[in-house]
């Protein structure tokens, strides 16, 4: 992965918020998550991304406890934390800038069940087993996916499943045409590594949404 799991996803975000794309802007430093809080959390993103529907169809009890890999400033890890009061929330980012971040949104939010954990680029270093894994905008950005996907297995519980939503190769907006990852290739990786798909949501404008369990 590169040195932020959500750098294509940045762009992705500025070009949706109306903000000039350079050709040279998909390589960040993260370190100064306020500034980039900016362009994540932006109110326009809510218009595509459905945060509410997509994590509605996650089919969360309210005490799961979830992964979200990539977390960034929390888009999705806080919003996970307010659906999910009894539950558990991992926003995982090997950004330690943005980890901070995490950790200090989550005190001034009062969401005590946002647990930020500072993650490898090959381990997500979970420190339990997880019921979901929810990875938006970061699967392209992984090395070596087949070989992460299948150690990820031994962090998930009976029945836990892994959520992967990214760019589609029509999207208006997102990484250049050339980093993005066709849904087709994703079920193939994700079967080798030992998953089957068990869902697939057509909802999101951009992005396809695709749900994978252990075989």
């Amino acid at each position: 992965m590169r040195r932020a799991l959500l750098a294509m996803a940045l762009l992705a975000l500025a070009c949706a918020s109306g903000r000039a794309q350079t050709p040279h802007a998909h390589q960040h430093d993260f370190s100064g998550a306020e500034r980039w809080a900016r362009a994540f959390d932006d109110p326009a993103r809510d218009r595509w991304q459905k945060p509410h529907e997509v994590i509605e169809a996650l089919r969360l009890a309210p005490d799961a406890t979830v992964a979200d890999i990539g977390a960034g400033t929390g888009y999705f890890s806080m919003r996970l934390a307010h659906m999910t009061p009894r539950g558990r929330i991992f926003a995982v980012d090997i950004e330690p800038d943005m980890v901070r971040y995490l950790a200090e949104r989550a005190r001034r939010e009062k969401l005590p069940n946002v647990e930020p954990v500072l993650a490898k680029p090959d381990d997500p270093r979970l420190p339990v087993k997880v019921d979901r894994v929810l990875i938006v905008d970061t699967y392209h950005h992984i090395d070596d996916r087949e070989r992460y996907f299948r150690n990820l297995l031994g962090d998930l519980r009976a029945g836990g499943e892994v959520a992967i939503i990214d760019f589609t190769k029509q999207s208006p907006i997102g990484p250049p045409v050339s980093a993005r990852i066709a849904p087709q290739q994703v079920d193939e990786e994700m079967r080798r590594a030992g998953y089957e798909l068990a869902a697939s949501h057509t909802f999101l404008p951009h992005q396809y949404f695709l749900v994978f369990r252990a075989r």
